[in-house]
């Protein structure tokens, strides 16, 4: 069974950066849509962002023009870099692969890493 295993989060203030990465451990996800979703404490989970197997990206409205999701099929990494950090992004992150359609849906997904944004 595939392991994502994502790093990178922490606290930051908020117009803060942060960028998280998620290692893949079998090498045939790297040809698969992979990407991120969120969970805070109370609301359901949010598609954040994600990169197909050709590169093509798709956002949720709430982060467009804040985040940039990318991948180095190399190192079996996916990355979301995200800047302008508001505290309505405190939640969960996690990294899914592969995309099941919807955004934020996915087959397998890691333990997460935690995004804190104080205002």
């Amino acid at each position: 069974q595939v392991q994502l295993v994502e790093s990178g989060g922490g606290s930051v203030e908020a117009g803060g950066s942060l960028t998280l990465s998620c290692v893949v451990s079998e090498d045939s996800y790297r040809n698969y849509c992979m990407g991120w979703f969120r969970q805070a404490p109370g609301k359901e989970r949010e598609g954040v962002a994600a990169v197909d197997s050709d590169g093509a990206t798709t956002y949720a409205d709430s982060v467009k023009g804040r985040f940039t999701v990318s991948k180095d099929n190399a190192k079996n990494t996916l990355y979301l870099q995200m800047n302008m950090l508001k505290p309505e992004d405190t939640a969960m992150y996690y990294c899914g692969a592969p995309c099941l359609g919807e955004l934020g849906a996915f087959g397998y997904w890691g333990q997460g890493t935690q995004v804190t944004v104080s205002s």
